[in-house]
């Protein structure tokens, strides 16, 4: 196989290195994110009063925050978050 030349490929997006400030900022949103989705998983599980469609909001709302702290970061909400949520609406409301 001959070396190919780099420009039959697709470009890759580049990576443009962010500044400490982004970097802090970046981290900052991302603890907060954590948190968020740590105070709904327990008041989800803790609120003996709480309705399915009551926790479902509640899970469309983290969501919708996620994505305003995150834009287009909705792949990467899917795959982290997303399934602890559904797992902890499967328990607590006994969805098969």
């Amino acid at each position: 196989m001959g070396s190919q030349p780099d420009s039959d490929y697709p470009s890759q997006p580049q990576h443009v290195p962010q500044s400490p400030e982004e970097l802090q900022d970046e981290q900052r949103r991302l603890r907060r994110l954590q948190i968020m989705v740590n105070m709904v998983m327990s008041v989800i599980s803790q609120d003996p009063s709480m309705t399915v469609d009551e926790a479902s909001e509640m899970v469309a709302d983290t969501r919708r925050a996620a994505l305003a702290m995150f834009p287009g970061k909705e792949l990467a909400f899917d795959l982290i978050y997303r399934p602890r949520l559904q797992r902890l609406m499967r328990e607590r409301f006994r969805i098969h």
